[in-house]
């Protein structure tokens, strides 16, 4: 039966290189209802030579060809990661369908190749540094979360595909200069969507760990920004301030000391001290490295702001270890 298989991947990959179009196109609808059905098809197909065919498929005109393509190299990359990694033109070709998003790729093939450089990342660390350093896929997933027109999916996707790229630390500042700040900032003040408030919210926790986002957070107030979503009458949910807590303590930390003066105030300003009530509430409530994280800013702010006998409230939290508290 795998040889029967084998077999008959082998020949509708063949297809690929046809003269004929529709000949191309019917082989690539069964490679990736295929690749889909059936996980262990998934090595065969990578064996069969399918990834270049799959990868020059990109450029094409055809969106229903783009979309099958593209659909397939995102199942591909669940079990043949390397094989993918290998291929040479594969990220040039990613690379090609998220630059057009806004042209010639259709929303369906953005939003595959997106998932795509997620999905080799998120599971393989020495990835990271390789599609880091491909600066036309940073423009293009930041232009894609910009772009007014973009479909929701698209910017989710985008999203996801940036936060696997940041958890490189030598790709922040990459993403910084390539405008990835005002970007997600963008979306964090004016997107009403929770799911990508809290998507975009946890790319900016791990951007802003490198000094070069002191600036960039700055020019967008970046701290005050945060600091409001940590506030109750906000309404965001607890990811979402779990995200604010962790870019604030990022950038209190990566910074230099106006940052951390800058997180400091913003946090505590305001007679209602809304801030300060958000980030006891992730103390209390949030996931262990969530409420860490917000014991952490909790004892900045109160050491940059000198401390005082009010902060004594603190201390329930201060003198507890977070991970020893049940869920």
């Amino acid at each position: 039966m795998e040889t029967a298989k084998r077999r008959t991947i082998a020949s509708i990959v063949s297809k690929l290189s046809s003269v004929s179009e529709q000949t191309r196109s019917e082989a690539l609808s069964e490679l990736r209802l295929i690749s889909k059905q059936d996980p262990d098809s998934r090595i065969i197909i990578a064996d069969a030579g399918a990834i270049p065919y799959l990868s020059e498929t990109l450029y094409s005109s055809s969106h229903s060809s783009q979309d099958n393509a593209a659909a397939t190299l995102l199942n591909l990359s669940i079990t043949s990661r390397e094989s993918l990694m290998s291929s040479r033109g594969l990220l040039d070709a990613l690379s090609h369908a998220l630059r057009h998003h806004d042209t010639s790729t259709s929303a369906a093939a953005v939003q595959s190749s997106a998932a795509t450089i997620y999905s080799l990342l998120i599971a393989e660390e020495s990835y990271r540094p390789i599609i880091g350093s491909k600066r036309d896929i940073i423009f293009s997933l930041i232009h894609i979360i910009r772009y007014p027109d973009s479909h929701p999916r698209s910017i989710k996707d985008s999203l996801k595909a940036l936060f696997s790229i940041a958890l490189y630390p030598m790709n922040r500042s990459t993403m910084i200069s390539l405008g990835a700040i005002p970007a997600l900032f963008s979306l964090i003040v004016k997107d009403s969507r929770c799911g990508i408030v809290e998507d975009a919210t946890a790319v900016m926790a791990q951007v802003a760990g490198c000094e070069e986002s002191e600036d960039g957070m700055r020019r967008v107030s970046g701290a005050s920004v945060l600091a409001d979503l940590l506030d109750p009458c906000t309404g965001s949910s607890l990811r979402i301030k779990e995200n604010a807590v962790g870019a604030l303590l990022n950038l209190a930390r990566c910074g230099g000391d106006e940052a951390r003066s800058e997180v400091a105030t913003a946090v505590a300003s305001g007679s209602d001290e809304g801030a300060l009530e958000g980030i006891v509430y992730v103390a209390e409530n949030g996931t262990v490295k969530g409420r860490k994280k917000a014991i952490d800013l909790l004892k900045l702010v109160v050491a940059v702001n000198g401390g005082g006998g009010d902060d004594s409230r603190f201390d329930y939290l201060f003198n507890e270890n977070p991970s020893s508290r049940s869920i």
